[in-house]
């Protein structure tokens, strides 16, 4: 009878043993859930659905995108931290709600710095800073000269915090009169472009490509340290004489304590979709995206380091956690 415990009580000890691993042996078995943190047709998302689909090829099983937007991405990055984690809860998460929002906001619901397990950091967004074409401005000078002639009447949108800081940072500069209309999603905020509502703008590339190419809306300049090969003849930054920015990005990332096998399997595939010329090309190059596809381990880094620089920007700012 001893024997018989002493050999069980062994059994269960291997078993144990051997089950960090295991779960990516047969991972996946079931349907996997991907919450996105923006709305549908938002170039996040379409850019999850056509992995989503590559992933499925790969692993066998479907990847099933859930849009869960608001309150500046928290909604479904706390959603994506409170799921079972198990590996079948991934998701796909820009910048703010990782490093930008808890130095915005008294609560959040969730734990930026230990809430999540990052799998991948995806792609920068190449962004521009536009006009409307009614403004007849063609560089960044002749919005500065403009605005101050018409004080008050031009207002502007962006993106993303460090966007924001940088219009206000060229007002302080250059004494540029532009006034901030908050951002409410890529869809309006090109449509106010186009109608003169809120004639300037700083957005991703993809979301003003067609308005770019028909000369509705005149580039500026872009906030990536190339030019962009879909519109060469816009300066960069540094081009410009600006500063440097903080990049938009977006990562994939899964709830804590997700076993490590399953997010090395995850990468892997990831990364092997990413360096497929076709998939390069129509999902990154021609929506203005800068593919990374970095390790878990460099993702972590670059998270941790962009959180400083984030506390630094909003500090510049004078934002205040509301």
């Amino acid at each position: 009878m001893k024997l018989t415990v002493y050999v069980g009580v062994l059994i269960a000890i291997f078993v144990l043993l051997l089950s960090p691993s295991a779960p990516a042996q047969d991972y996946p078995t079931r349907p996997i859930r991907v919450i996105a943190t923006s709305s549908a047709g938002g170039t996040s998302d379409i850019f999850m659905r056509a992995l989503a689909d590559e992933l499925h090829k790969g692993l066998g099983q479907p990847f099933i995108v859930e849009n869960r937007p608001g309150g500046s991405f928290n909604i479904g990055a706390r959603a994506c931290a409170e799921a079972p984690p198990d590996g079948y809860t991934l998701c796909i998460i820009p910048g703010e709600p990782l490093v930008f929002n808890q130095f915005l906001y008294k609560t959040l619901g969730f734990d930026p710095e230990n809430g999540f397990e990052p799998v991948t950091q995806l792609f920068f967004i190449a962004q521009a800073l536009v006009v409307s074409g009614t403004l007849n401005v063609k560089t960044l000078p002749e919005l500065v000269a403009l605005s101050k002639a018409k004080p008050g009447t031009l207002s502007y949108s962006t993106a993303s915090v460090p966007l924001g800081v940088f219009i206000e940072r060229l007002k302080k500069d250059s004494g540029a009169d532009l006034v901030r209309v908050p951002f409410r999603g890529g869809g309006e905020a090109v449509t106010a472009l186009l109608n003169g509502s809120t004639p300037v703008g700083f957005y991703g590339i993809s979301n003003v490509r067609a308005q770019l190419e028909s000369g509705a809306v005149v580039g500026l300049l872009v906030d990536s340290e190339q030019r962009s090969p879909l519109f060469p003849n816009i300066p960069t930054l540094a081009e410009s004489g600006q500063k440097k920015l903080p990049r938009s990005y977006f990562g994939l990332l899964a709830p804590a304590k997700t076993p490590k096998p399953i997010i090395a399997r995850l990468q892997a595939e990831v990364a092997r979709i990413a360096a497929e010329p076709g998939f390069r090309n129509r999902n990154f190059v021609e929506r203005g995206l800068e593919p990374v596809a970095s390790t878990p381990d460099e993702f972590a880094r670059y998270i941790k380091d962009d959180r400083v620089v984030a506390e630094q920007v909003v500090k510049e700012a004078g934002l205040q956690p509301q």
